[in-house]
């Protein structure tokens, strides 16, 4: 398997997740700035939508959006416990994370990218994702992942997206639970090996 990633962007979480399947892959660069592989290829030619991540599988499959190939990739190691069975009510909760995690965070943060994003405008998103960030961090008392004590693959997501508060502005550090939870998912070593690969830890 190939994971076309950008550093510290929403790839992270899947290339975690990776790392805690034990599955073997390649990390391939696909910068969102320059949308150049390492060997000059352009990244549209293999994603028209030219965005990160992308899974492309042994014979040739890609899969694209990070919830879809999170999921994947736990359904390969069943043992491993990523994910809950699918047709479980478990299972519908994840991907209901999965969901929340993409559409009212992940989505919420871009406009503070956008350097096209008014000024006066910033400040109704950033109101808008503290309120969400608030109802997370109610969600995580007295758990230690999204899902309860088991980690699943929702965590690396969330962890992903909150790295980004401080890059634009936003301060979670008022949020004990999301800062417990960002400790705890600190400290595992698959989290902390694709961090590294990607150039966030030294």
């Amino acid at each position: 398997m190939k994971l076309y990633y950008s550093p510290g962007a929403c790839s992270l979480s899947p290339h975690i997740t990776l790392h805690e399947s034990g599955l073997t892959f390649q990390h391939v660069a696909a910068p969102t700035k320059t949308h150049q592989l390492d060997d000059g290829t352009d990244y549209y030619t293999i994603n028209p939508l030219g965005y990160v991540p992308l899974l492309e599988l042994d014979d040739g499959t890609r899969i694209a959006e990070g919830p879809a190939i999170v999921q994947y990739i736990a359904d390969q190691v069943p043992d491993k416990k990523l994910a809950p069975p699918n047709g479980t009510v478990a299972r519908a909760q994840l991907q209901s994370w999965l969901n929340f995690i993409g559409t009212e965070l992940h989505k919420g943060f871009s406009p503070l990218f956008n350097p096209a994003t008014p000024a006066d405008y910033k400040p109704l998103v950033i109101d808008k994702l503290m309120s969400r960030l608030t109802w997370v961090d109610g969600q995580l008392a007295g758990k230690p992942y999204l899902m309860g004590e088991s980690f699943s693959v929702a965590d690396p997501y969330l962890f992903t997206v909150t790295n980004w508060a401080p890059r634009v502005g936003v301060n979670i550090t008022g949020f004990a639970n999301i800062s417990a939870f960002r400790e705890r998912m600190t400290a595992r070593p698959a989290v902390q090996a694709a961090m590294r690969h990607e150039g966030l830890l030294k």
